[in-house]
């Protein structure tokens, strides 16, 4: 079982890999969904990302074995909730494992 700190932080990793930004740019500041599609070059639409997160999700399910869903989330979010999301799907997953 892996720790859910070392988990968040490859979360973190994966997802700001996928959208072209840093980090500290995405979760510094805790962006919300929308201002990270602003910023981002890579994405223009909300399509864009949900094709972020599948990737990150497909990330974590191939390098640690760890199969989430993610629910639909409104763009006003901030992604420090995203990542309480991923997280909690992570124990729930680990939890089932157990």
């Amino acid at each position: 079982m892996t720790d859910t700190g070392e988990l968040g932080a490859y979360i973190q990793k994966k997802f700001c890999e996928n959208v072209g930004l840093s980090v500290e740019e995405v979760f510094g500041p805790d962006l919300t969904l929308a201002a990270i599609i602003s910023r981002s070059e890579r994405m223009t639409n909300s399509v864009d990302l949900m094709e972020s997160f599948a990737r990150t999700a497909n990330a974590l399910r191939k390098e640690h074995g760890i199969r989430i869903r993610l629910p639909a989330l409104a763009l006003d979010t901030p992604i420090s909730k995203v990542l309480e999301v991923f997280l909690q799907e992570v124990e729930r997953q680990q939890g089932r494992a157990a």
